[in-house]
């Protein structure tokens, strides 16, 4: 479950691993099928539940046809 709001697009995407690199890949493939899973990463602003904007880098998982899964932040950039 996530307690945010990716608000508008995620800038900055780059690819942290793909392939055999994926960690959680036969997590992934069991939750979500079976696919080519790259992990990602990227900066977005996001809205939390108290209604405050900030600037985040996110995590996330994503593979084609089966798009993103287990959006994480992983650290506060600046608050807005």
């Amino acid at each position: 479950m996530k307690n945010f709001e990716v608000v508008g697009r995620i800038a900055n995407i780059e690819v942290v691993a793909s392939g055999s690199g994926v960690r959680l890949r036969r997590h992934l493939n069991k939750a979500y099928g079976r696919g080519r899973w790259r992990k990602l990463k990227g900066v977005a602003t996001i809205r939390i539940p108290n209604g405050v904007f900030r600037v985040v880098e996110l995590h996330w998982y994503e593979a084609h046809g089966i798009g993103r899964r287990d959006l994480k932040i992983k650290c506060y950039l600046e608050e807005t």
